[in-house]
């Protein structure tokens, strides 16, 4: 049996393709299993992917925020971030640090 696997190709793709070259940071929100994970690992194919989902990284992150930055200091895809609050704030410094758009 054949399996045809295909993606629709959604508007956001142009608009993250302005927006990368001009931000560095850029949030994807919406409904729940509405295919933002997907969208964004096949948009950001050279990314790092960490999910915050996983109960062993979300302890790493608290236990040491910065470390796991310098671990994954650029390029990265961060899923599930709000299970993480305290990061975003070592995030915005890190980025405000110097971190290029994307």
């Amino acid at each position: 049996m054949c399996q045809i696997v295909y993606m629709i190709t959604r508007k956001i793709e142009e608009e993250l393709k302005i927006i990368s070259k001009e931000f560095p940071i850029i949030a994807v929100l919406g409904s729940r299993q509405a295919g933002k994970s997907t969208l964004v690992k096949m948009f950001y194919k050279n990314y790092d992917y960490i999910s915050f989902e996983d109960p062993d990284i979300r302890e790493r992150v608290f236990e040491d925020p910065r470390s796991f930055l310098i671990k994954y200091p650029k390029r990265v895809i961060y899923d599930e971030i709000q299970r993480v609050p305290s990061f975003l704030s070592y995030l915005q410094t890190h980025v405000d640090s110097g971190i290029e758009p994307g």
